[in-house]
């Protein structure tokens, strides 16, 4: 029997005023109801950000260590239930055992992370041109703060804003996506147990044109961070700083692996493959484009059409190579960009077909022949579709790598130093790796992206987040 669960108010399990719910399917059942959530509306989230508002004066003066005490403990409790949560996320979202364990155990481990830094929060002692004056700064909570996040990591996301936000003594209401909000309940639930007060978290379920609005434009709520498309995060954006709130928006990419002429063709498609094609490519950092010299060109297509050819499909609790989209809707968008490429003349050298079983499932899809001005090489696809791009020079490279309205990640495989520190440089995009996948980040230094990918305010993730989530005070303290 699918689970019901209910709206976190106020320390309180409760449903929504209207008594409306819908439900979360499994992408590899699709017949099958995993649960039902409350279909919440503007006074809902109302009620949600009066809650934290309330809370946010006891929560700002508990003591860092305490608040960081709770994180930690709850913490523990996500990892003493990992299994469970693992098994929840991908019977929401699709993702393979593999990657919802790995997302799970990030989780769990930001959790910690931020619990450790809350201990050290605090300012710093400056030394005065007087000599009868302590100067010295505080950071102080934001107050009330707006979490809107998206399906793709159903926990990774919330946890890395909700833990510095809590650690930095914030009030929280939070926006989980209505199609895999799960695991955002058990995180709220572990928070509870470890003796969260009441108001301090609050969890709304619902359609962001309710709820997303909402907290977007509500006079209590002092900050908002977003994650998800950028034609919705400008909205929100828009609507966030009419009244200026402080806002961080993590959004799309197109993104890059420049392979160099210096490249092992093998090794090149191994690290292409796992960005493009893991997590069924559903990642905002996904490699989207691979923008490959000629001199390696044909030697690297017949590479990745091999590491394509030989992902398996399943359930993810069965932990094959690709799970399912989480949606019809995102599976209908990948094959309807496949029709795209095919149209404007690229070469589709494997896959992109949707298979023949139950459940949203479709080929990983490698194009090659893709000319830097396709819509496949410009627009976000977020599946698992591959455009190589043949270019003569490094310098070819980079003008094609950055020639997008996007810059979130970049990668270039390469064994020339110079030209990898050349790109350290020149790419125009917020994450860079050389040698490595686009995909996969450390949760102790900054995320976000430049361009359409972010709007360029503040960071997310290691003490980036805890400069967001907070404001600095100078004090001039005459003795």
């Amino acid at each position: 029997m699918p689970d019901q669960r209910l709206n976190y108010v106020d320390g309180e399990w409760t449903d929504s005023h209207t008594g409306e719910t819908f439900e979360t399917t499994d992408p590899a059942t699709p017949g099958e109801v995993v649960a039902t959530y409350p279909q919440s509306d503007a006074e809902d989230t109302e009620r949600a950000i009066e809650a934290a508002r309330d809370a946010s004066e006891e929560w700002r003066e508990t003591p860092a260590p305490e608040r960081g005490r709770i994180l930690r403990q709850a913490g523990a409790t996500l990892e003493r239930r990992r299994d469970e949560l693992t098994e929840l996320l991908v019977r929401e979202e699709g993702k393979t055992r593999t990657e919802a364990g790995g997302e799970v155990q990030r989780a769990i481990d930001i959790f910690h992370y931020y619990g450790a830094k809350a201990s050290d929060l605090g300012g710093t002692v400056k030394s005065s041109s007087a000599r009868d004056v302590n100067l010295y700064t505080t950071n102080e909570p934001l107050g009330v703060v707006g979490l809107i996040t998206p399906w793709n990591y159903p926990i990774a996301i919330p946890a890395w804003k909700l833990a510095p936000a809590l650690a930095t003594g914030n009030a929280v209401v939070i926006k989980p996506a209505t199609l895999a909000p799960g695991v955002v309940h058990e995180m709220a639930r572990a928070l509870e147990e470890a003796g969260l007060p009441a108001g301090a978290l609050n969890v709304v379920t619902g359609p962001g044109s309710a709820v997303g609005d909402t907290l977007a434009g509500h006079e209590a709520v002092d900050a908002v961070s977003f994650t998800g498309s950028t034609a919705v995060g400008n909205t929100v954006y828009d609507t966030a700083t009419a009244d200026g709130k402080r806002v961080q928006l993590e959004m799309g990419g197109k993104n890059p692996t420049v392979v160099s002429r210096t490249a092992d063709p093998e090794e090149a498609a191994d690290i292409v493959a796992a960005g493009a094609f893991g997590v069924t490519g559903q990642a905002c950092t996904a490699t989207s484009r691979a923008v490959v010299h000629e001199d390696v060109y044909d030697e690297f297509v017949d590479a990745i059409v091999d590491r394509a050819a030989s992902i398996d499909h399943g359930h993810g609790l069965d932990d094959p190579g690709m799970g399912p989209h989480v949606s019809e809707s995102e599976l209908e968008s990948t094959l309807e960009y496949v029709d795209v490429a095919q149209g404007e003349g690229a070469t589709l050298e494997y896959g992109g077909s949707a298979l023949d079983r139950e459940g949203h499932f479709v080929e990983p899809a490698v194009f090659s022949d893709v000319d830097s001005e396709m819509r496949l090489a410009q627009e976000e696809v977020f599946g698992p579709v591959l455009a190589v791009i043949p270019v003569s020079d490094f310098d070819e490279a980079l003008a094609v790598a950055n020639d997008v309205d996007y810059g979130l990640a970049a990668s270039v495989v390469t064994d020339d130093h110079t030209e990898a520190n050349r790109f350290v440089r020149e790419i125009e995009a917020g994450v860079v790796k050389i040698n490595q996948k686009t995909t996969g980040l450390e949760l102790h230094v900054p995320f976000g992206g430049v361009k359409d990918s972010s709007s360029e305010t503040y960071r997310e993730q290691g003490d980036a987040a805890l400069d967001f989530y907070t404001i600095s005070k100078t004090v001039y303290d005459t003795y």
